[in-house]
C-alpha cells in the first residue's frame, strides 16, 4: 500500500491566484502550483538487490511513494522516440526497469514534411541509446515498428518479450496538425485509433496479463466552462427511471486529435469490460519544459523542443519569441484556460501509474495528470514581465471558446506524492537554457499559425492581414520588413519576391 503524503497547495505571487478553503483539492483557472513533502510509512520486508536499486533510484529522483512500491519490470514504451516518450524511457530505465523503445520514427518524418526541425539538435536513436548506455551503464533496446500497421510484428514482440507494462505514446499528438487538411485528419485517425486498437487486440490474443498505461489528454473533457470541477474520468448520474450509474465524463473534443483520444477511451472501456484488461488512462495537460534530469546527463540525450505553430505548444512559441526579442502572439483574447505539467513530472506520473496498476477486473483507472492551470494571456504577461517582450493579440485560427474556466480534480497523483515543478519556478530557466541557446536554429516563418480549424477561421485570419501577422509581430525581422515595403503590402507580390530571393 502506498502511503498518502502531505500535500500543501501554494500559489506564486507573479500569477493570479485562487484561495483554497476546507478540503478543496482541485486546481482551478487561477491556481498555480502545488508542493508536497512526505516520508515512508510503515515497515517492509527486505527487498531483493534489484528492488533496492529501484528504490534507491526513486528516492534520488524525489519519489518516495513510488520507491515504496517499485519493483523492476519489463516495459515497452510505444512512441519512445517522441517528446514525452524519450525522457520517460530514460527515467524508467534509471529506476531499474527493463525498457524497450518501440517507434517508427514518424515524428521525425513529419519534421521533413513541415520543413521544420526541433530547435534542439536531437540525435539518431543509435546515438541516443549509445549515449545513455555510456552515462548510465543501462541498456535500452530499440525496435523499429509501426504499431498502427504492423499488427503481426507487434503481437510477436509482445509474446516474445512478455512485458509487465506497455506505455502507449504512439499517437500523432498535435491538434493543429490534425486540422491541417484532409490528409492529416485521416492520418491522425488511422494512426491513433488503429494503433490503440491493435495494441489492445494483440494483448488479448497474447493471453498475457499486461498493464496498459496510455497518455490521453485533458482535451477529452472539452475546454468550455463546465460550471464545476472536472472529475477524474467518471461522473455519477441518475438515469431515466431513477437508476444510478457511474459513466465516463461526456466527451467534447476540440479537434480531430482530441476526438481520437475520446475514441481511445471507448475502446479501453470495451476491452476492460469484455476481456478484463488492466488499463490506466492519463488525461494530461499541456506539457512544458524540454529536458529532464536524465536527458541533461549528455548533450546527445537532449529532448525535442518544437516551436512551430503545428507542434509547438503555446509556451514553447512564447519562449521562442521571447528569445528572438519579438512580440508574443496571443490567439484571440488569450482567455483560454489550459492545464500544464512539466516534462519531468510526466515521466514521474508514468512511473507512478506503472507501480500502481488496477486490480484485475477493475474499471479503467483514469488520472488527471496536471499540476496547474493558467489563462494564456496570464502566461504571456508573465513571460513579458521576465523578458521585456511586447504582447500582441492576433486572430485565433482555432474554433474554440474565447474565454473559459478550468477547474480540475487531480487528487490521485497528489495522494501518491507528486511534487511538481511549477511554471513560476522553472520558466525563465527554459528561456535561457533552451530557447536562447539554440535560437540560431529557429525558422521564424514557422511560428505563426498556418493550420486553421475551418474555412471561416482561415478567412478571418487572412482578413486580419499579413501586415499585422508578419510585420507587426516581427518588426525586427529584416527580410519580412523589406519584402513588405517593396511589395507595398501585397501578399502575392511578397511571396514572389521571397521566391526570387531564395532562387538567388
Amino acid at each position: 500500500m502506498i502511503p498518502v503524503m502531505a500535500f500543501v497547495p501554494a500559489a506564486p505571487a507573479a500569477l493570479p491566484r485562487t484561495s483554497y478553503g476546507g478540503s478543496r483539492t482541485s486546481c482551478s483557472a487561477r491556481a498555480s502550483s502545488f508542493t508536497s513533502r512526505g516520508a515512508f510509512a510503515g515497515a517492509r520486508a527486505r527487498p531483493s538487490r534489484a528492488a533496492r536499486q529501484v528504490v534507491r533510484a526513486a528516492v534520488d529522483n524525489g519519489l518516495a511513494a513510488a520507491a515504496a512500491a517499485a519493483a523492476p519490470k519489463r516495459v515497452l514504451v510505444l512512441g519512445g522516440d517522441g517528446f514525452c516518450g524519450w525522457p520517460t524511457s530514460l527515467y524508467l530505465s534509471e529506476l531499474g526497469h527493463d525498457v524497450i523503445v518501440v517507434d517508427n520514427l514518424s515524428r521525425r518524418k513529419i519534421d521533413l514534411e513541415l520543413e521544420c526541425e526541433s530547435l534542439t539538435p536531437i540525435q539518431s536513436m543509435t546515438e541516443r541509446l549509445g549515449a545513455w548506455q555510456s552515462v548510465s551503464g543501462r541498456d535500452v533496446r530499440f525496435v523499429y515498428l509501426d504499431v498502427a500497421h504492423e499488427y503481426d510484428r507487434l503481437l510477436d514482440l509482445i509474446i516474445r518479450e512478455k512485458p509487465d507494462a506497455i506505455v502507449h505514446f504512439a499517437e500523432q499528438r498535435a491538434a493543429p496538425y490534425s486540422m491541417k487538411g484532409s490528409r492529416q485528419k485521416r492520418y491522425t485517425v488511422d494512426n491513433n485509433v488503429g494503433g490503440t486498437h491493435n495494441l489492445l487486440a494483440a494483448i488479448v490474443e497474447s493471453g498475457l496479463d499486461i498493464h496498459v498505461v496510455h497518455l490521453g489528454t485533458m482535451g477529452v473533457y472539452g475546454y468550455g466552462t463546465s460550471g464545476g470541477e472536472i472529475p477524474e474520468g467518471y461522473i455519477n448520474v441518475v438515469l431515466p427511471g431513477g437508476r444510478q450509474s457511474r459513466i465516463l465524463h461526456p466527451s467534447y473534443p476540440g479537434s480531430v486529435y482530441h476526438a481520437t483520444k475520446c475514441l481511445d477511451q471507448i475502446l479501453f472501456q470495451f476491452y476492460q469490460k469484455n476481456d478484463s484488461l488492466r488499463i490506466t488512462d492519463l488525461h494530461q495537460g499541456i506539457v512544458w519544459g524540454t529536458n529532464t534530469a536524465q536527458t541533461r546527463k549528455d548533450e546527445r540525450l537532449i529532448n525535442r523542443f518544437d516551436y512551430d505553430s503545428d507542434y509547438g505548444t503555446v509556451l514553447n512559441r512564447f519562449l521562442m519569441q521571447a528569445a528572438l526579442g519579438v512580440p508574443l502572439t496571443v490567439y484571440g483574447t488569450g482567455g483560454q484556460t489550459r492545464a500544464f505539467i512539466h516534462i519531468q513530472d510526466t515521466a514521474k506520473c508514468i512511473s507512478l501509474a506503472i507501480a500502481n496498476p488496477p486490480e484485475p477486473g477493475a474499471q479503467v483507472e483514469i488520472f488527471n495528470q496536471v499540476a496547474e492551470t493558467h489563462r494564456v494571456r496570464d502566461l504571456a504577461n508573465l513571460i513579458s514581465e521576465k523578458t521585456g517582450c511586447e504582447v500582441k493579440n492576433i486572430t485565433n485560427p482555432r474554433n474554440e471558446s474565447a474565454e473559459n474556466e478550468l477547474d480540475v480534480a487531480n487528487r490521485k497523483f497528489r495522494s501518491l506524492g507528486l511534487n511538481p515543478t511549477t511554471l513560476e519556478v522553472g520558466l525563465l530557466d527554459e528561456v535561457v537554457s533552451i530557447a536562447d541557446k539554440y535560437k540560431e536554429r529557429c525558422d521564424k516563418s514557422k511560428i505563426l499559425p498556418n493550420s486553421f480549424w475551418n474555412k471561416t477561421r482561415r478567412r478571418e485570419c487572412e482578413e486580419f492581414g499579413l501586415s499585422s501577422f508578419d510585420v507587426g509581430a516581427y518588426s525586427v525581422a529584416e527580410e519580412d520588413a523589406m519584402l513588405y515595403s517593396l511589395s507595398k503590402g501585397d501578399v502575392a507580390t511578397m511571396e514572389k519576391l521571397r521566391a526570387v530571393l531564395k532562387g538567388s
